[in-house]
């Protein structure tokens, strides 16, 4: 990932341990996996994290959207 691409990534986990359905993330349920959600970075890079013992955040991956779509 290029340097602004890790500072988004940077700006938008501070936004996450916030309020993780905050608009701006859009984050939504992946389906077919128990906790695993998934929020936007840009229209490109995504991140999956899951909730642990209901509140816990566990962050999964942080990439690209077509490089995700097999999890």
């Amino acid at each position: 990932m290029s340097p602004p691409e890790q500072k988004a990534v940077a700006q938008k986990l501070k936004i996450l341990t916030e309020n993780p359905f905050y608009p701006s993330l859009r984050t939504k349920k992946v389906q077919g996996l128990d906790n695993v959600f998934e929020m936007s970075v840009n229209m490109d890079i995504r991140i999956l994290w899951r909730y642990e013992n209901g509140v816990i955040i566990l962050l999964l991956d942080v990439g690209r959207h077509k490089d995700m779509l097999g999890i």
